[in-house]
């Protein structure tokens, strides 16, 4: 039997334009993914570990993550924020009417119109405010990920945490295989593995990162089914992939390849692995040198950590 091939983590080959184009597709649906629904929910049950109460909370390209509801409840008296997609629909400020159902999904799912939560542009979030920057279900569609880790950083202040979720390199690893067997070449770009994620959390400037994983099988009925749910987490948006258009008699060929992976009950089976991060800003260091400099903001909160407390 040939062996298994390594686990790939992903190199920065997700093309730019197939990720907005998925992003801007799944952003009008009536609703977001029910996988982020079910991860921001898990990942909800892990705020028990935050150890002071936010005041204000950065939900971190909220369009998707399917949590607002949830941080509202946890945290009924922070302020939380959405921080929208670049990519996504320029914003526009919350209206005060009741919103109308050709308002977009996005601007429904964050509340806006109404007495939920509010929203900006990835630009114009200020940094060192937030306690916690929440971000369920994107990192993946970063086509950098290690800029977007500094943002987060940036947005948060010294002890702030972090949490998120992401998807992790275990995930479709069955639907890998039957495009390898068939040669069709990749169904999706590949995905980083929890403990480069870590790595890239410490070069981004956090602290004490915890990162951990785990797999989600979800069966269905039918490989027709199976095909229909992939397509509302997102597209191939491997630089790699199959350049031209494929066939109906080539979808007819995946349903079969799909059907041929069926558990012991007969439902066509795909493993979703979630990566949960978590980790926190520490107080800046001031590196040191002739000559020092250190911002007005960092050394405020350098000086408040040296005070005794009462």
């Amino acid at each position: 039997m040939a062996a298994a091939p390594p686990t790939e983590s992903r190199p920065e080959r997700l093309d730019p334009r197939a990720l907005d184009r998925a992003w801007a597709r799944l952003a009008g649906r009536a609703e977001p993914p029910w996988l982020h629904g079910e991860v921001a929910r898990r990942l909800s049950e892990r705020l028990s570990i935050v150890r002071q109460i936010p005041h204000h909370v950065f939900d971190w390209w909220s369009e998707l993550g399917a949590s607002a509801a949830l941080l509202a409840q946890a945290y009924p008296k922070a302020a939380v924020t959405g921080v929208l997609r670049p990519a996504s629909t320029a914003l526009r400020a919350p209206v005060a009417a009741s919103v109308p159902s050709a308002t977009p999904a996005w601007r429904r799912w964050l509340g806006l119109g109404s007495s939920g939560p509010r929203a900006i542009a990835q630009s114009a979030v200020p940094a060192g405010q937030a306690q916690l920057v929440w971000s369920n279900m994107s990192l993946h569609w970063a086509p950098d990920v290690p800029t977007l880790m500094r943002e987060w950083q940036r947005a948060l202040v010294v002890d702030g945490f972090l949490m998120f979720t992401t998807l992790g390199p275990g995930t479709l690893q069955s639907l890998r295989e039957a495009y390898r067997a068939h040669g069709w070449g990749t169904p999706h770009a590949p995905w980083t593995d929890m403990h480069d994620l870590g790595d890239m959390l410490v070069e981004a400037g956090f602290a004490d990162p915890v990162m951990d994983q785990e797999t989600l099988r979800l069966t269905w009925s039918s490989p027709r089914a199976a095909l229909d749910e992939l397509r509302t987490l997102g597209a191939n948006d491997d630089a790699a992939r199959f350049g031209g258009l494929r066939t109906p008699r080539w979808r007819e060929r995946l349903l079969e390849a799909l059907g041929a992976r069926r558990d012991a009950q007969g439902r066509v089976l795909l493993e979703f692995e979630v990566v949960y991060g978590h980790a926190f800003k520490p107080v800046p260091r001031a590196r040191m040198a002739a000559q020092t400099e250190v911002g007005l903001d960092d050394m405020k909160a350098m000086l408040n950590r040296g005070r005794p407390s009462h």
